[in-house]
Order: structure tokens, then sequence, then C-alpha cells
């Protein structure tokens, strides 16, 4: 399908999304800002974010190589973050067993040169039940071993109704995400395919800890308060710091001290 460019005829931008004009208050969350909460017409900025697939690439590549420069042995590399949930409760932690493209494939297409390279996105499993263990410790907030989906945009591509595009119904939507779940998708993010793809070729032992902060099956903004948004984004931490003081033996003597490096988008 060939989708026409448009323009309003007063030089606006123009949004192809009939969602937003149904919308009470649009909260462009990763900028902070909001429709109701700012005074967006008078305020003009420059926003730039490091996040997605490009940035924690370029970021793995460097940090590799310094690894290695570094001569490290036994590295443990976990990113950390927030991500979009899928039928579970919001402020739930999904560990992540193996990260899903948009076609529920654990695959990265890699693209180089003019050739497609297509990398297996299995995290390392041992790894994943070891800190489903150090979960049982923490009683605040429910811990999961899933599916985590991985994309390229956090509106279309999530399949969210509320983006400067839309070219899709509600209803095309859940039967979409239900797929996903039904599939195992217990979470959405963008950076856990070519993270695991990447880790996996080096190999580095590596796993994705993501707190929920919504049920996409319920909604695409994410309204929690801001000090309960601020709690949940505590919630990986507070796992890792569990396995961290494991692994220093500060809970068994007899553990091996291991290098571990966490990245947070």
């Amino acid at each position: 399908m060939t989708e026409k460019k448009g323009y309003a005829g007063n030089g606006f931008v123009h949004v192809k999304n009939p969602h937003l004009a149904l919308m009470d208050e649009d909260i462009l969350y990763h900028l902070d800002l909001g429709t109701k909460t700012h005074n967006l017409p008078a305020m003009f900025g420059d926003i730039k974010h490091g996040m997605g697939i490009p940035s924690i690439s370029i970021m793995l590549h460097e940090l590799i190589k310094l690894l290695h420069h570094a001569k490290c042995r036994g590295v443990t590399i976990i990113r950390i973050g927030t991500s979009g949930g899928l039928g579970i409760e919001p402020g739930s932690v999904v560990i992540t067993d193996t990260a899903l493209d948009s076609f529920f494939k654990p695959q990265f297409e890699q693209i180089i040169l003019d050739n497609v390279v297509v990398r297996s996105t299995e995290l390392d499993k041992d790894l994943a039940e070891e800190l489903l263990n150090c979960s049982k410790e923490i009683h605040d907030f429910p811990t999961m071993i899933g599916h985590t989906m991985c994309t390229y945009d956090f509106y279309e591509g999530q399949g969210r109704l509320d983006g400067a595009l839309c070219s899709f119904s509600s209803e095309k939507k859940l039967e979409y995400l239900k797929r996903a779940y039904n599939a195992g998708v217990r979470n959405i993010e963008m950076e856990s395919t070519v993270f695991a793809a990447m880790c996996g070729l080096c190999g580095l032992k590596a796993a994705v800890v993501c707190v929920t902060l919504l049920n996409r099956l319920e909604g695409d903004q994410i309204t929690i308060p801001h000090e309960v948004l601020l709690e949940y984004q505590q919630r990986p931490q507070q796992l890792i710091s569990i396995f961290i003081k494991k692994r220093l033996g500060l809970h068994n003597q007899n553990n091996l001290l291991d290098n571990a490096f966490f990245l947070s988008n």
C-alpha cells in the first residue's frame, strides 16, 4: 500500500492519525511533556534521545571492544530498563529468555553491506533462572521469565494509536497484540534483539530485565503518577542489587566474583 504525503494548508505540521482528536490528553512520555501540563505552542526545543537498536548497537560495539582490550573475564552484562507490558500487571518485572522481532521470531536481522544477516536472539537461560531465584527475596512486585518483543519504533511499530501516523484500527491493534501474547510475549521494548545477538556472538553471558509501565492490552499512554513511575523504575535495580550481592559472596562466601556490567536505558 502506498501512502500519500499530506500537509496542512495553513503550514502547520499535519498528523495522519484520526485517533488523536478523540484523546483528552496526549502524553509525550519520552519528552516528559503533555498537552495539558505544558503550553506546547509556547515552547520550542531540539530534544535528542539515545534509544533503540541503533543507539545500543553503537554502544555495544565499543563496550565489547573495551572489555576485549582490558582482558576482562567472566563478564555478565545485564540491560535494565522500562517496557510496555502485555497481559500482565503494570509494575511487573520481566526477565527475558528470548528476544523476538515484530514477527514473533527469535532473530535479529542485521544489514551488512547489501546482505541481510540473521542472528539468534536467545539469552542465557541459566542467568535468567538465577535472576528469577533472586526475585524470590522481593515480595513487593511480581517477577517472571518471558519473551520480549523488540521493535524499531515506539509508535507504529508497537501498534500504538497515539503517534503522529496511524493507519490501523484499534481492533487491528488488539488482534496483533493478542497474537504476540499467545506467542509468549510479555513485554515490548526497543533494544533486546540486537543486545542478545551481539552478546551471544561475542560469548558474553547476558540478560534483559525490564519493568512494565502499563498493560498494552488496556491502553497506549503511560498515565501513572510520577512518584509511582519512579518507584517502578527502581524495581529492576532492586532485583539486580540482590544478584550483585550474591555474586560478590555477600550472601554466600563460596560464590565466585564475576565482572558485571549493567546497561540502563
